[in-house]
This record gives structure tokens, C-alpha cells and sequence, in this order.
């Protein structure tokens, strides 16, 4: 086994030789460096008269309009271009531009008017009515009212949602009526009602602490998904295919060469006013070249989820012709463990059911959960793979959230713990083969799964696998997979499959720190299916009114919350890596929220539009 510090060294190392590498590929070296050889004169030839040389582009200090820009993600969407059954960031992509919510936010994660103009509350804040912009039109012209939010929300509320792929059920679950309508009791969902073509009102089954983050979700036409079976809606045109999905953003998307590029239109008729830019089009790179082709002028931006790698950030921040701007992301990369699957029979009918789960023994002891997590050189992988440029955390709520607490266990980096830990559980060499067994003398060996796509990520696997063979743990280090296919694999997986530690990137939703939607026992994306009452009793506690409506009890819960995650651990919390969002200077109007590149798109310029 290696030394750790020459690990990190060669990792250094392979990074500089893999950057080189990848300029030599681009066209032989790097362009700064090299002047085309000049022509040698024939002195016996006539002089030619000089050609008149080309007038320099124009630039402009003010917005105009034209130009379009070329942005960089470093894998390509899964291809679920609908609102309410995308499931990764990559497809996030394309939907920020085309579709949008009644409420957004602001920087201070205030909850600002989009398509609602104004709202109200009742006084036990059981409804909120809201006021909707008229004259909006979906990118077919078609105009948009309040039926296209009821119809929204009773397609994630439908019977079969959740069995068709279906993962956004918390927008709807506290709603009146969804436990009837879900069943099929009813046929009408009492949780959205529309008054009138331009007025919605949400009707919650018990007092909401914050009704604004249930009524912020993504909105889809009526008029194209009306008569589509909810099970076939995934597999719709208006779902995969360009120019078939429509939404009332600034963009359309309107063309497409799967896994290459991504071309987004201008909405001419978008409702704040014609975007400036023409055109927007996501191209897909390898994370390696990313940075050169940002130098070279080939690419205008790169920004979520990836953004510009650690590693060449002094590099890129030396561009003249690039900008930077760094923040905390809001999310967290982790080590998850399989605790539990899903049965063969339940994975093939779509059904998430905790009373039919397997326990994966492997994983099952809190204690041998708790020594991987001291096993681990979290603060290593930061300063080795981040270049610092991150942090530690050990809690799963975004840091920029009052409800985020570090009062929490800390797995402080220590091998001495580690083994002792794993001692005392019972996990021992009882072969002599210099691997720990299990309590019962069969082979221990943990299966660690991770994707492609992200090179910090892919880095990480095999780090993580040293640490842990350093405390005697026999990791096996699975071969990666494009991270469509390793989504669905983790989301998937029955007690067939040998995948026992994953690793995933979650960004978090910014409208309320309630975790649910990832860690409740039902959440599809509750990947390593942590089966805890507890967890699920205080998440429900810090959104229970009356008493959630003081902020500082749902503060208080929270932290509950978090110390027990940290404690039973369903997941190591390896890092939150710095958002590092990089674009050439010919963009203007480029203002990032706290979560997300995307803010007012329609009002992004290049000075040299033509």
C-alpha cells in the first residue's frame, strides 16, 4: 500500500501530466506559445500593395442585443427534459432557461415574485392564494393560467407518479386531499384549485410554516401533457425531444446532438422583455480541457454542477479574458452506505416500501459505520484534491441555512480510533490473510461504487479506498459508470446487487432546510435507504405548526435532527467544494445566486454582439 503523502503527490503529478496531455490534443500545444512561422518574400517578386487591414469589432459598454454563448458541462444529460420527472443537475441545465416557478428567490433566499406577481396568506396560513402574471406565453404561443398550476401539481399528486419515476411528492404531500387522491379515492385534487384563469390557491391539510417553498415548483403546460397517462409522460416527446418541450422561460430549447450539445433559442415573446442573446448552446467537454478551451475562447462559461476544478483555478484565474467568482456551494459530496435494499419485486413495480427491505449486513453496525467515517482523511482529500478550496462538514444541511449546526460528532481523522473501533465490533483478521472478517469469521469485503464525469469524485474512490485499507478493511473498487447509468443503479439496486459504499453529490434545494426530500424513510432519493423513525419523527416535528412557526424551535430540531444523522450515519459528509463558476468577459449581466450560475438569463449581453 502506498504512503499516503506520496499517494496525494502522484495524484498531483498525474493531474499536471493529464492537463498537458490534454493541451497536445487540442492541436499540439498550447496557442499562447506559438506565432504562425512567417512567409519568406521572394525578392524578385513584386511588391504587392498592402491589404486594408480589418476594422476591429465593436464592443459595447451597453446591453444589445445578438451574440450567443457557449457554456461547458462536463457530462451529459440523462435526457428527462420535464420539470417534474428530471432527476440530475445536468438536465437542471437546460431546465433553467425554459421553465419557471410562481415564486424564485432572491440573494438572502427571500422568496421574490415570478410568475405570481403577489400572494396572501390566511391567518393560520392554511391558504395561500396567489395573483399570476397575465399575457405570459409558453414557448408555443399558447398562453399560460392558473390551470396549468393545478394541472402541475395533480400530475406529481397522480396515482402512478412516484411508480413512473416520479421523485418530487414533498411539493404535494402536505397539500389537502393528496392521501385520497394518491389513493385513488377521489378524482379531484382539493390540494390546487384555480378561482380564476390568473388566480391559484394552495390548500394545506394543517397550518405551513412556510407555504411559499411548497408553491415554488417548476410549472408544465396543460394544453400539451392534458390526456397523457402520468406512466407515459416520461417517455412523451415533450419530454425528451427539442422543440417538443416546452416551457415560459427566456430559452427553448429547440436542438440537440445527444451527448454532444444542447442548443437553447431565444423566447421571442418572453414575458420580461426579449432576452438579449440569440442563442444559448451547452456543449459537452471532458472536466480535463475545460479550462483551455475557457483560455481559447471556445467556451464563454462553465458553471454547475461542476464548475472550474480546484486544481486549475490559479491557472484560470490568470486568464485576461475570463472572470471568476467563488462562493460555498450549496451542497455536500458523500460517502453513502447501502444499508438496506429494495427488493427485486419492488425495484421492477416501482415501489418504495421499508417493511420489505433487506438489511445489508455489511454496513449494518452503527459502530463499523462510525470507524469508516474516522478511517477516512476527509481534511486530506480537501488540502490533496481541492487544493483548499472546500471544507469539511459533517452535517447534511446547506451551511448558508440557520438550521445549520457543527455541534454535531466530528470523525476527526484518526486510525487509532478506527482500528480500536473495529476491533471492539468484532471485526477482526480471523484468517490471517491481513483483511478484516466479519464477527462471524466470513470474508469482509465493502464494494465501493462512483461515477464518471466529475474528476474530484473519481479521485476521491480511490483515496477512500487506501484509507480504509490502511485500518485492515478489504475494499473493492468497482469499475465507474457514466453517471446516468450509476444513478439509476444506486436508485435501483435490489439485495441481487453487491454495491455496499457509493459515492454522489447532492445539491441542495434552497427554499427550506427540511432534509425530507433526501433522507426521509420513503425519499427515492434516500439512496442508501436509512430506515430511522426517529429521523422521520424529528423532520416532521420542525414542520409541525404551531410551534414550527418559531424559527428558533425548528433550529432546535434541526440540530436534533443533525446529531442524529451524524451519530447513526447513513452517510460519511466528505467535503463541500467551492463553486467555481468562471466566463469569459464578453458576458455581461452575469449576477449568480447563493445556489445557482442561472439568474435572469434574459438579461445576459456580449459586448460584441453583431
Amino acid at each position: 500500500m502506498l504512503n499516503k503523502k506520496l499517494w496525494y503527490l502522484l495524484i498531483v503529478l498525474s493531474l499536471f501530466a493529464f492537463l498537458l496531455a490534454a493541451c497536445n490534443e487540442e492541436g499540439g500545444s498550447d496557442p499562447g506559445d506559438e506565432e504562425e512561422p512567417a512567409e519568406t518574400e521572394d525578392p524578385a517578386e513584386e511588391e504587392e500593395p498592402a491589404e486594408e487591414e480589418e476594422p476591429a469589432e465593436e464592443t459595447s459598454d451597453e446591453p444589445v442585443e445578438g451574440g450567443e454563448l457557449i457554456g461547458a458541462m462536463d457530462t451529459a444529460p440523462a435526457g428527462v427534459f420535464n420539470p417534474i420527472f428530471y432527476s440530475e443537475a445536468y438536465e437542471a441545465n437546460i431546465l433553467d432557461f425554459t421553465h419557471e416557478s410562481l415564486v424564485g428567490q432572491n440573494d438572502n433566499l427571500e422568496f421574490i415574485p415570478e410568475l405570481a406577481h403577489d400572494w396572501e396568506l390566511n391567518e393560520d396560513q392554511t391558504e395561500l392564494t396567489l395573483y399570476l402574471e397575465e399575457g405570459v406565453t409558453w414557448h408555443d404561443g399558447e398562453e399560460f393560467t392558473a390551470e396549468d398550476v393545478v394541472f402541475t401539481y395533480e400530475s406529481i399528486a397522480s396515482p402512478g407518479y412516484v411508480e413512473a419515476g416520479g421523485i418530487r411528492t414533498a411539493f404535494v404531500t402536505p397539500l389537502e386531499g393528496y392521501a385520497e387522491f394518491n389513493a385513488g379515492e377521489t378524482d379531484t385534487f382539493a390540494g390546487v384549485t384555480a378561482e380564476d384563469e390568473y388566480t391559484v390557491t394552495f390548500h394545506f391539510a394543517e397550518p405551513n410554516v412556510n407555504p411559499l417553498y411548497y408553491a415554488s415548483y417548476s410549472i408544465i403546460p396543460q394544453h400539451v401533457f392534458e390526456g397523457v397517462a402520468i406512466g407515459d409522460m416520461p417517455t412523451h416527446a415533450a419530454t425528451l425531444e427539442p422543440g417538443e418541450v416546452i416551457g415560459t422561460g427566456p430559452f427553448a430549447f429547440t436542438d440537440m446532438v445527444e451527448r454532444e450539445q444542447y442548443v437553447l433559442t431565444r423566447h421571442d415573446d418572453y414575458w420580461q422583455g426579449k432576452p438579449y442573446l440569440e442563442r444559448i448552446t451547452w456543449q459537452i467537454n471532458d472536466q480535463s480541457v475545460i479550462s483551455s478551451l475557457l483560455e481559447n475562447g471556445e467556451i464563454d462559461f462553465v458553471a454547475d454542477p461542476s464548475g472550474v476544478p480546484a486544481a486549475d483555478y490559479e491557472m484560470v484565474s490568470g486568464y485576461d479574458n475570463v472572470e471568476i467568482i467563488e462562493q460555498t456551494d450549496f451542497g455536500y459530496q458523500l460517502m453513502g452506505f447501502k444499508m438496506n435494499y429494495r427488493t427485486t419485486e419492488d425495484v421492477e413495480s416501482g415501489t418504495i416500501n421499508p417493511n420489505n427491505w433487506v438489511e445489508n449486513p455489511n454496513v449494518a453496525d452503527q459502530q463499523v459505520r462510525q470507524a469508516i467515517a474516522y478511517a477516512i482523511d476527509r481534511p486530506g482529500l480537501v488540502e490533496g484534491l481541492l487544493y483548499g478550496r472546500g471544507s469539511v462538514i459533517n452535517a447534511p444541511i446547506a451551511q448558508q441555512f440557520w438550521a445549520y449546526t457543527e455541534d454535531v460528532p466530528q470523525y476527526e481523522h484518526n486510525q487509532d480510533t478506527a482500528n480500536q473501533m473495529l476491533d471492539d465490533a468484532g471485526y477482526v483478521d480471523a484468517d490471517g490473510d491481513g483483511w478484516r472478517d466479519m464477527p462471524n469469521g466470513d470474508e469482509w469485503v465493502l464494494d465501493l461504487a462512483f461515477p464518471t464525469g466529475n474528476q474530484i469524485r473519481e479521485r476521491s474512490a480511490p483515496v477512500i479506498e487506501e484509507n480504509l485499507e490502511e485500518v485492515g478493511i478489504n475494499v473493492n473498487l468497482m469499475q465507474p459508470k457514466e453517471m446516468t447509468a450509476y444513478t439509476e443503479d444506486i436508485m435501483t439496486s435490489d439485495d441481487e446487487q453487491e454495491i455496499d459504499l457509493y459515492l454522489i453529490g447532492w445539491s441542495l434545494g434552497s427554499g427550506d432546510p427540511d432534509p425530507s426530500g433526501l433522507w426521509s424513510i420513503e425519499a427515492a432519493y434516500n439512496m442508501s435507504r436509512w430506515n430511522n423513525p426517529e429521523s422521520d419523527e424529528l423532520i416532521s416535528q420542525a414542520l409541525q405548526a404551531p410551534e414550527a412557526f418559531d424559527q428558533e424551535y425548528r433550529t432546535e430540531v434541526y440540530g436534533e435532527w443533525q446529531n442524529l444523522f451524524a451519530t447513526d450515519l447513513p452517510a460519511v459528509l466528505l467535503y463541500a467544494q467551492n463553486k467555481i463558476y468562471a466566463f469569459n468577459e464578453r458576458l455581461n449581466g452575469v449576477d449568480p445566486l447563493p445556489y445557482a450560475f442561472a439568474n435572469n438569463p434574459h438579461l445576459w449581453w456580449v459586448s460584441d454582439a453583431q
